[in-house]
């Protein structure tokens, strides 16, 4: 039994399982909270049991700083000898791990109950647990050297601080913490190689800092020299890890899960479960679609980081000549018929989120309110939304005029006029010309005339540069057309 101000081993125990409880209650919580929803895949596990160090860190750093107090005020002029001065701290560092080997066993359980994507990566897992090794060590040897009722507190605080702060500041500091600053992105790969040097460099700085806490205590030139071999380890890690790109490329090609009708949905493996509500928001926007400059046949989730870095170095290189702006966007462009959109998770409404993004896209954003008004009630439509009244006279009777027109008339409209819905040139016209024009539409009998044929006028931009008619001038609904199959009129 140490001293009554001191910690016992009875007492230690107890505190061990306490930790232990709260370890893995908060990492299990922080975990969850990281995880992407309903994404079944392996590399959000690991990405996930990374994260949960941003509140198991912190604790693991406050409950070793609180030991080494204890200890350290048990017996301050006592010094253990030889290899027994290294049995508390590893003792702590056994508990903190094997809370963190519980978090990854539970959540990999509740995985395997499932078929995941991708492929589960050790060495992830081994920078998470040297990560929270450090942040144990470091709250150890503060406080041994600050035995003060408030260290434990404050490494705590310290290094919640820390681990927060450092992410998100220089790229290299980023680079350099045990967490992942970033969202994960599914279509971003987790490279095995970083990992592996991260473990390097966090368990080279761990034992170099263990050794050095060791040889001032004992005064043992060994272990200081062990300690300088550790720094030399972490320094090949830090440099390694430094060296490598920071955009990590998947090490396979991933292979879409996709459903073929009525349109084709291909989605990330591990987002497989979405696929119905998808393709029931998309059937009807390419149903609405058809026969305009942006109709397609195939729907593809990609990566928005992906697209975010093309949009960049696109705009980086339009100080190049013609023909290598024209060879890039070749390569890059999706094939005809091929739209993109982004999934960034699985929560309730996710598949009409990634139909109103896709949407938004058909048509910039006007310049005026006018024009403004009139665009936001045909992408109203196609998002499936009421037609909004608009802030002008002018929109409530274009609102109330196309509320009236059938499906197909809608379409047969948005073939017409979608030259001008794409660069916000509509206006009241194009609506049955305002108040006049609906009464006329009303009145006017089938057969007594037919409308003028509009000029084709070609839109850039799109797939196939296809031509749809453009006139600026109200018309009367052409019939309806035969749809192709598998689309509803």
């Amino acid at each position: 039994m140490l001293e009554q101000r001191g910690v016992s081993r009875e007492e230690l125990k107890h505190s061990a399982l306490v930790a232990v409880g709260i370890l893995l209650a908060l990492g299990l919580l922080a975990a969850w909270s990281v995880l992407v929803p309903e994404i079944s895949a392996w590399e959000n596990i690991v990405v996930a049991v990374i994260g949960s160090l941003r509140l198991t860190g912190p604790v693991a750093a406050a409950f070793a700083a609180w030991v080494a107090v204890r200890r350290r005020r048990a017996a301050p002029r006592r010094v253990p000898s030889g290899w027994q001065v290294f049995r508390a701290p590893l003792a702590i560092l056994a508990v903190v791990v094997g809370s963190f080997v519980a978090t990854v066993t539970l959540l990999a359980m509740k995985a395997v109950l499932t078929d995941q994507a991708g492929h589960l990566a050790p060495t992830g897992l081994a920078a998470g647990a040297a990560g929270l090794a450090l942040y144990t060590v470091t709250g150890w040897v503060a406080g041994w050297a600050m035995p003060w009722p408030v260290t434990p507190p404050l490494a705590g605080v310290g290094a919640y601080g820390l681990l927060t702060a450092l992410p998100q500041g220089s790229s290299w500091a980023a680079r350099l913490a045990p967490a992942l600053s970033q969202p994960y992105d599914p279509f971003e790969g987790l490279s095995p190689g970083a990992f592996a040097n991260q473990t390097l460099w966090l368990v080279g700085l761990t034992t170099a800092l263990l050794l050095a806490w060791a040889a001032a205590v004992t005064g043992r030139a060994l272990t200081l020299a062990g300690a300088m071999l550790a720094v030399l380890a972490a320094g090949t890690g830090m440099a390694r890890l430094l060296g490598e790109p920071q955009a990590v490329a998947a090490t396979e090609p991933m292979v879409y899960s996709c459903q073929e009708w009525p349109i084709t949905v291909c989605v990330h493996p591990g987002m497989r479960s979405g696929l119905t509500e998808l393709g029931a928001a998309f059937t009807t926007i390419a149903a609405r679609l058809t026969g305009t400059p942006a109709a397609f046949s195939r729907v593809e989730q990609r990566s928005r980081t992906d697209t975010e870095q093309r949009s960049r170095m696109d705009t980086e290189q339009r100080s190049r000549t013609e023909t290598e702006q024209r060879s890039r966007a070749d390569t890059t462009a999706p094939a005809p018929g091929v739209v993109p959109i982004y999934v960034d998770d699985l929560t309730p409404g996710f598949a009409a989120r990634a139909a109103a993004e896709f949407v938004e896209r058909l048509a910039p954003p006007c310049g005026t309110a006018r024009a403004g008004g009139y665009r936001a009630i045909v992408t109203a439509w196609l998002r499936g939304e009421p037609l909004p009244s608009g802030p002008l006279p002018g929109h409530q009777a274009a609102a109330t005029w196309f509320s009236g027109l059938a499906e197909s008339q809608r379409r047969d409209w948005l073939r017409m006029f979608y030259t001008d819905f794409a660069t916000c040139g509509l206006k009241a016209s194009h609506f049955g010309g305002g108040a006049a024009g609906q009464l006329a539409v009303h009145h006017m009998a089938p057969g007594a005339g037919t409308a003028p044929r509009p000029r084709v006028r070609a839109v850039p931009g799109y797939p196939g540069q296809s031509s749809v008619p453009g006139s600026p001038y109200p018309t009367m609904p052409s019939p309806p057309s035969p749809a192709p199959a598998g689309f509803p009129r």
